[in-house]
């Protein structure tokens, strides 16, 4: 049977994935990807060629393997497409995902560790931006997603707990008596009363892009490279700090919010570097 894509059929998807409370960012990506296929689709010619089916999105995939993305980006990029069929019931369009083994080890040039994170705090501290040095503390110190930072009101903190709805779950985050104290203090300065503590000046929530930018704004000063800082290597700092003290991983993936183990376990990879020093532990060589 053959398909069309149509603007109809997107805003229907939209709407479909916020009423399902999927994060704005999410949603974001979501439609972006499946806009790049539309797109492509579109370059390739007459409308027979435009069609959507089986065929058309086993040849996107090849053009993303072509074009040099990253096979975990193409399959990021296929789920994105194969949701979006799945609604339409175009069940016989999905496609396949790339095989991938899974990594022992993550890239040590992505990866926050706890010395930089506090120079963040500290650069933060020297610019004189109190908001991004809680806002660090506060995502770092409950593992709580960018997207869920509107949880953080002036209620939670005196209850020192929020409870996060996401996609119908309910998950509750206990708050750290020392970051309660950090933001009294700060509500108190800032004069917030009630509802959410990061909003900015016009008290509108702040948005994942402007909180990814005064990250980034932090880089030079100190002396953390930019490819290590984005909010969500926060809650991969957390994660591997959480397990190291508990070595729980089911407990881990609770407070997390992850509904499979395997995804918190993708977070507790070690580094090529943490890598190394193992297999040379392993005393095998004479």
């Amino acid at each position: 049977m053959a398909h069309q894509i149509t603007n109809e059929e997107i805003t229907s998807y939209r709407k479909y994935l916020t009423e399902e409370e999927y994060a704005d960012g999410t949603v974001q990506k979501y439609l972006r990807d499946i806009r790049a296929f539309s797109a492509w689709l579109t370059e390739r010619g007459n409308s027979e060629e435009r069609t959507v089916d089986k065929e058309a999105a086993t040849g996107w995939k090849a053009c993303l393997v072509g074009r040099g993305y990253a096979p975990v980006t193409v399959n990021a990029m296929l789920s994105s497409l194969n949701g979006f069929f799945g609604f339409l019931g175009w069940e016989e369009c999905k496609v396949k995902f790339l095989k991938i083994q899974r990594r022992t080890f993550r890239d040590q040039g992505r990866e926050l560790g706890r010395a930089e994170y506090e120079r963040l705090l500290k650069a933060a501290g020297k610019a004189g931006n109190a908001r991004l040095a809680i806002l660090l503390e506060t995502i770092c110190s409950t593992g709580i997603r960018v997207s869920e930072v509107k949880y953080i009101t002036v209620e939670a903190i005196r209850r020192k707990r929020t409870d996060i709805s996401l996609k119908g779950k309910i998950r509750t985050i206990l708050l750290p008596g020392k970051l309660c104290k950090k933001l009294r203090e700060y509500v108190k300065k800032r004069k917030i009363r009630s509802g959410e503590i990061f909003v900015t000046r016009n008290g509108k929530s702040m948005c994942r892009r402007q909180i990814w930018g005064e990250m980034k704004q932090l880089c030079e000063k100190a002396g953390v490279s930019a490819s290590k800082v984005f909010p969500h290597n926060l809650r991969h700092l957390f994660a591997r700090t959480f397990y190291g003290l508990s070595r729980d991983i089911v407990k881990l993936a609770d407070v997390l919010g992850h509904s499979s183990i395997e995804t918190t376990r993708i977070y507790l990879i070690s580094t090529g570097e943490t890598h190394a020093r193992q297999m040379e532990r392993l005393g095998l060589i004479s």
